[in-house]
């Protein structure tokens, strides 16, 4: 008989020196969402966004590719930009330093002056990226290994389950404040132990829950599971488009992005943002081809977001309180030897890399 093993103390929720380890550890050393190739469409498009703490931003060159910089000028640490945008040349607001869109130093006032200033030798630091069918990833991590041996075969299995994915354009974000530590976010997301009696849109209009299973794929927990009955289902699918039509599918990259094709291969996305151990950000994302607008997906955008997302808000927050409790002992997890929807064995999977983060 496999060993009981009981859930995380609750200071690897709550106590902030747990988060920093992690700012410092595992949330700079992971491959996570950065934004969309589609959002900076033309040389000197950029966008900006935070990754442990840091303030980066992705930026696309002449060249027509993407690099990603720290969001700071080499001269005295100003930020250069703010928010998204365009720029023919990067100028920091502080100074007037200014830096090509590769990143190497340009100019700056009376520079010349300087005996032995090489400007050929500064340039912003860059950022190690990887784009996935569009979705850029961003490791701070020099050395990091490539996405495809953390998450091996996503990237084949995503381009199979959505037709035309390298087409697909954002067309809504939905951000989502929640007063969590981002973890328990995470372990919501990653079992359905929880939905039959949470979720009844979810789990009698759009999946059947008895069908329902996470197995771990590298550092990915990958969901599979069937549609409702079509007399069932919460929006209209064509199970004849293709071999996925019928199915849904989820792949959890750790630590903090999640695509998922929901019955009727509509592409969505969750990213989250640490903010400190009681906070995070999510993001749910929804994409079309071409960013054509499409009914059936701003329907169930807006169902999904007034019903599963909605309900999960209330489910962390209350766990988060609970974690703080004088009167909290950890349990054992629900580890089903048959796996299936009643089983928290990808929990075990997902803690397992939990403590890795912190305990080292």
């Amino acid at each position: 008989m496999a060993e009981v093993t009981h859930s995380l103390d609750g200071r690897y929720y709550t106590d902030p020196k747990v988060f920093e380890i992690e700012q410092n550890g595992v949330l700079a050393e992971t491959w996570q969402f950065a934004g969309h190739a589609a959002t900076i469409p033309n040389a000197g498009d950029y966008f900006t966004f935070q990754l442990a703490g840091e303030d980066l931003f992705c930026i696309r060159g002449r060249d027509g590719d993407i690099q990603c910089f720290y969001n700071v000028c080499q001269h005295r640490a100003h930020q250069l930009v703010q928010g998204d945008g365009n720029a023919k040349v990067l100028v920091c607001p502080y100074h007037a330093w200014s830096y090509g869109l590769d990143g190497k130093l340009m100019a700056g006032p009376n520079i010349k002056s300087v005996r032995g200033f090489e400007k050929s030798e500064i340039c912003l630091t860059s950022v190690k990226i990887e784009n996935m069918h569009g979705f850029i990833f961003a490791n701070l991590d020099p050395n990091a290994k490539p996405m495809e041996d953390w998450f091996p075969n996503v990237r084949d299995e995503l381009a199979a389950h959505v037709p035309d994915i390298d087409r697909l354009k954002p067309v809504e974000w939905v951000e989502i404040p929640e007063n969590c530590n981002w973890k328990v976010s995470i372990e919501n997301y990653s079992e359905c132990y929880h939905c039959t009696l949470n979720h009844p849109t979810f789990s009698t209009g759009v999946v059947k829950p008895e069908t329902y299973d996470i197995q771990p794929q590298g550092y990915c927990l990958r969901h599979t599971t069937e549609s409702q009955q079509l007399d069932n289902m919460s929006y209209p699918i064509d199970l004849n488009a293709n071999e996925y039509a019928g199915v849904y599918s989820s792949w959890f990259l750790w630590p903090m992005f999640s695509f998922q094709v929901y019955p009727g291969n509509v592409l969505n996305t969750y990213h989250w943002r640490a903010i400190d151990a009681d906070h995070v950000v999510v993001w749910r994302g929804w994409y079309s081809i071409d960013g054509a607008p499409s009914q059936v997906m701003k329907d169930l955008a807006k169902q999904d977001r007034e019903t599963t997302v909605e309900e999960d808000i209330h489910l962390v927050e209350s766990v988060q309180k609970g974690l703080k409790s004088r009167g909290y002992v950890p349990g054992p997890l629900v580890v089903d030897p048959a796996c299936g929807v009643n089983s928290e064995h990808s929990i075990l999977a997902l803690q397992k890399w939990m403590r890795e983060g912190v305990d080292r």
